[in-house]
């Protein structure tokens, strides 16, 4: 029995869930998302095919977000400096790469200024409700999980864990719901970009977070829970395919595939937790994906924009190597560049501008049992 406690100041195994998030997210918009398997046969064909679900990255940061920051709210809710302390913290690892990002789309003639103006006030998400085109649809989950920031606080310091644990699970069995009820012709996704459509993987990432910290939490409470996440998401998953639930162009995956991948995800991190903290830690810690989850914020925020400027180079220099989509030899080439460059730039920006900003959230520091919050 490991005598290591699950939740540490540092848990390096949590960065190899980012560096796999990330990864998900990119290897979905450099090859499904932008280029598609049309033309493609194959080994090739295949390859991009196991691209497809990519964007469920984008939703395993939202759980691993609800876990770290539900925590971090919980065991700093009886300070005195308690919203000054979060906000602030937050306020130095988000906001100055954030901006800086949005400087540059704003020089970018392809960006729509109504959308950078929403994106501004962590409002892009609702640009649909506009009819304003999203020309920069990354910004879309940084919005929720802004919205997350601004509310979640209130709600931790004001309820027992008890009462946040119901909240959190009430939120879970609700929003597939709400997914099923928008089901249609305006949304045929029964999903879009909306907060409360999405809302579920934060709760879900809270629930781990109030769940081991209750006073008779044990390893083995959490290995039976992330155990029964995984079987109960590989059934709903699995078992729900013949019906459409690994699309969400019918109604049953457009209210539950999110469900299923959020239980995955918990035990993911659950199982990450307990190995990271016993004799198997190795199998967790991975120094690439550890690399990549530590650049993984300013990577998320950059690397659509590297390929937009990779794909007007080939425009105006190389002509008959745009588009990609069909020829597979130039889609590789197409991701190798770009995730090349979108890599150096995120190492550069978080060692030598992020950073600063971080050393400045010392001075807001928890005192020994502080969890580190996602990318920072």
């Amino acid at each position: 029995m490991s005598t290591v406690p699950l939740i540490r100041q540092k848990m390096p195994e949590l960065d190899t869930v980012r560096g796999i998030a990330i990864l998900s997210v990119l290897f979905y918009h450099g090859f499904f998302w932008s280029c598609g398997v049309n033309g493609l046969e194959g080994v090739p064909r295949l390859f991009v095919e196991m691209t497809r679900f990519g964007w469920l990255g984008v939703n395993l940061f939202f759980v691993l977000s609800g876990f770290l920051i539900t925590g971090i709210l919980v065991e700093s809710k009886l300070r005195a400096d308690y919203y000054r302390r979060f906000y602030i913290r937050r306020a130095l690892r988000i906001l100055p790469a954030f901006y800086a990002v949005l400087i540059l789309l704003a020089m970018t003639p392809s960006q729509n200024n109504k959308y950078l103006f929403l994106s501004f006030f962590y409002l892009s998400n609702f640009a649909p409700l506009f009819a304003i085109p999203m020309t920069y649809t990354m910004f879309w989950s940084l919005a929720v999980e802004e919205h997350f920031y601004l509310v979640w606080p209130f709600v931790v310091r004001r309820l027992s864990l008890s009462w946040l644990m119901v909240w959190a699970i009430m939120i879970v069995l609700i929003v597939p719901g709400l997914r099923a009820l928008a089901f249609g012709p305006q949304l045929p996704e029964g999903f879009s970009y909306y907060t409360w459509f999405v809302a579920d993987g934060l709760a879900t990432g809270s629930i781990l977070a109030l769940f081991i910290r209750k006073p008779e939490f044990s390893r083995k409470n959490l290995e039976l829970l992330s155990g029964v996440a995984i079987v109960l998401a590989t059934f709903l998953l699995a078992g729900g395919a013949p019906w459409g639930m690994l699309t969400r162009q019918r109604i049953l995956g457009a209210a539950l595939m999110l469900t299923a991948s959020h239980f995955l995800f918990l035990g993911l991190i659950g199982l990450s937790l307990l190995a990271g903290t016993s004799r198997w830690r190795w199998l967790v810690n991975r120094p690439i994906l550890q690399f990549f989850g530590n650049i993984s914020y300013g990577l998320y925020l950059i690397h659509w924009l590297v390929f937009t400027w990779y794909d007007d180079m080939m425009k105006m220099f190389w002509p008959v190597a745009y588009p990609a989509s069909g020829r597979f030899g130039l889609i590789i080439l197409r991701f190798a560049c770009v995730a090349g460059v979108a890599t150096a730039v995120s190492y550069l920006s978080r060692r030598r501008y992020e950073e600063p900003f971080l050393r400045l959230k010392e001075r807001f520091e928890l005192g020994s049992h502080s969890t580190r919050v996602s990318g920072g």
